[in-house]
């Protein structure tokens, strides 16, 4: 609702109360006048006596609240410039009453209380406190529920801002070792150099137009990873054994992109890229009712490869998950020779961010 409505709103309300309570006040003193009638003419008081207040309560919205909570501004002079305009506007609020309400409203049915009576100021006093101090307290609520608001969004900006980052941190990683499989072939001067050019295409294409959506259907990104291990057996097919599991209840679930790449690609670039013997690479992927379990191992040689399991793939994948989910376990496992990740994702737990 925009602003002007609501304060459009908050004047109806208040004139309805101020209304009800003007009625209540004056009806039994002039009984004479049918009880429908005497409500209309309290609104019409109310509309009357409502000006100065409005005067008053924007003054101070408008103008002094600006100034009272700017850094550095001199509160005793603030104060003065209220207490003059309260005077001015105080001396108006009774003169609507002694000059106009009193007469033309009430057609002198009611007896007028001296303009500067104690009662009548003592009232008028109640009157602008109320509706100055309500107008006020809902002014620095909406302020703190905006600020919180803008606070929100700016935290909800810099997360998405970094997921990006992180996104696009993963791809020239995965490119940047592919690269190194074409140069290797083709400094051999390989046949399958060609080949790989092209199964590299189609993964550059994926990530190209489906990373940087927020989800994916998770047999996108098994179908992506089946595309990679290709490309990989181009180069390894003589001395790794890549098995790949699946047992998929809902391929159309949602999942983050990229968030299994990188446990694969370490298990190429520290696993079977660092052995110089027969190596396996073991995927087991399960989906069932939302919750997503992920295995793989891979074999490393003589336990002479350094710590994994803080370089920028498996690094980002953890951010990620922080980021993207609420219920997710990882564990990371580096043995002599061999080197196991188990993720478990309940994909319905996903965070908005």
């Amino acid at each position: 609702m925009s602003r002007f409505l609501l304060h459009i709103l908050f004047w109806v309300v208040y004139l309805l109360q101020d209304s009800l309570l003007q009625f209540l006040w004056v009806a039994p003193a002039i009984p004479q006048v049918p009880e429908g009638k005497a409500f209309v003419m309290a609104v019409m008081a109310g509309i009357a006596a409502g000006i100065p207040k409005m005067i008053f309560v924007y003054f101070i919205l408008c103008f002094s609240m600006n100034r009272i909570l700017k850094e550095g501004s001199r509160i005793w002079l603030e104060a003065l410039y209220i207490t003059l305009v309260f005077i001015v506007v105080l001396i108006f609020y009774r003169a609507v009453f002694s000059y106009y309400v009193y007469m033309n409203i009430y057609h002198g049915l009611l007896k007028p209380s001296p303009m500067f009576g104690g009662s009548s100021l003592m009232v008028a006093l109640m009157d602008f406190g109320f509706v100055t101090g309500t107008a006020v307290t809902l002014h620095l609520l909406r302020k703190q529920l905006t600020s919180k608001e803008r606070e929100k969004n700016l935290v909800k900006e810099k997360l998405e801002t970094e997921l990006k980052f992180l996104r696009n941190q993963t791809n020239p990683h995965f490119l940047f070792n592919t690269l190194n499989n074409i140069y290797v072939l083709a400094r051999k001067k390989s046949d399958l150099t060609a080949e790989i050019v092209m199964k590299l295409s189609k993964l550059l294409r994926f990530m190209l137009y489906e990373t940087s959506k927020t989800f994916i259907p998770v047999a996108d990104e098994i179908k992506m990873l089946d595309d990679y291990l290709e490309l990989e057996k181009i180069r390894y097919n003589d001395r790794l054994t890549i098995t790949f599991e699946k047992e998929i209840d809902n391929g159309a679930y949602p999942l983050a992109p990229l968030l299994l790449l990188p446990f694969v690609e370490n298990a190429f670039k520290h696993g079977v890229s660092e052995s110089r013997f027969d190596s396996f690479i073991y995927i087991d992927i399960k989906l069932q009712e939302g919750r997503l379990t992920f295995r793989i191992e891979n074999t490393k040689e003589n336990g002479g490869a350094h710590p994994v399991t803080d370089n920028i793939g498996l690094g980002n994948v953890r951010r990620q998950l922080e980021l993207m989910y609420k219920d997710y376990q990882l564990e990371v496992e580096d043995q002599h020779t061999l080197f196991k990740v188990y993720l478990t994702i309940n994909l319905d737990s996903h965070a908005k961010i």
